[in-house]
């Protein structure tokens, strides 16, 4: 089948260290057959995205890499917008002349708080049930595609909070997946967890079990690579665990339009 990856970052992102024509050579290298850049962005002056991404830059080095690679890898240009539900008019006026094919959803900050900040002096409980009530938000109010790694938080609080029950939140995840849903937003499978101290991807496999119980369909896969080394980082288990939870198809995005791919 298909090896793709819908969730990578250029240094047209302020924390990426490879550039467009890098990942993409190297994603030949790996036998990628399409990409996504997803470079973050963010209108909200208070966080460290805001003003890094210089859109008529990143559109040329998209245009350059697709005439290079033309017939050799499929190159998508997206976002993943921190916080999208934030300024909602001015984001989609901002956003709107740039031909997205996919558009990333995250939560990255909390009330302006960084998350490694946002989890200090509260309890396990309050930090969990703050994030995905703050999740529930963005899947409710945004115009997005996906949710990207949707249990982010375990990446910060895992070594001083640990991970979350699945169980105590139970409520407030289905109501999550039950909106995305009926939203039409994907959820994404981030393998980039399984490089940090939970070795889990985001989200668990807990939450992708919920979400297949509740007729959810849509998923993507990405690595979240900021740099060459983890481009489709451990794409091919995730494809496994999928199919061993009866999954058909992952989905790719052209121009914001769904693509089913096999998974045969």
């Amino acid at each position: 089948m298909k090896k793709i990856d819908y969730h990578i970052h250029s240094t047209n992102s302020f924390d990426g260290k490879s550039t467009i024509l890098e990942m993409c050579k190297a994603s030949i290298d790996n036998k990628i057959d399409e990409i996504c850049f997803t470079e973050h962005f963010s209108i909200d002056k208070d966080i460290p995205t805001y003003g890094f991404l210089d859109f008529n830059k990143y559109s040329r080095e998209i245009d350059d890499a697709r005439n290079i690679f033309h017939g050799r890898l499929k190159i998508h240009k997206g976002l993943e917008i921190c916080e999208p539900y934030f300024n909602k008019e001015i984001l989609k006026e901002t956003i709107k002349d740039q031909n997205l094919d996919f558009i990333l959803g995250s939560v990255h900050n909390m009330k302006k708080t960084k998350l490694r900040n946002y989890i200090e002096g509260k309890t396990n409980k309050e930090v969990y049930e703050g994030y995905f009530k703050e999740i529930y938000q963005m899947v409710l109010l945004s115009d997005i595609d996906a949710i990207a790694h949707l249990d982010l938080l375990k990446r910060y609080a895992y070594d001083s909070l640990g991970n979350y029950s699945f169980i105590e939140h139970e409520e407030l995840i289905y109501d999550i997946l039950k909106l995305a849903i009926k939203r039409d937003i994907a959820i994404e499978i981030n393998t980039s967890g399984l490089r940090c101290n939970s070795l889990e991807c985001f989200p668990s496999v807990s939450v992708i079990k919920a979400y297949k119980s509740l007729g959810g369909e849509l998923i993507t896969i990405g690595s979240d690579a900021h740099n060459t080394k983890y481009l489709s980082y451990e794409y091919f288990n995730q494809i496994k665990l999928l199919k061993s939870l009866g999954f058909k198809y992952i989905y790719v995005y052209e121009k914001r339009k769904q693509k089913s791919i096999s998974l045969e």
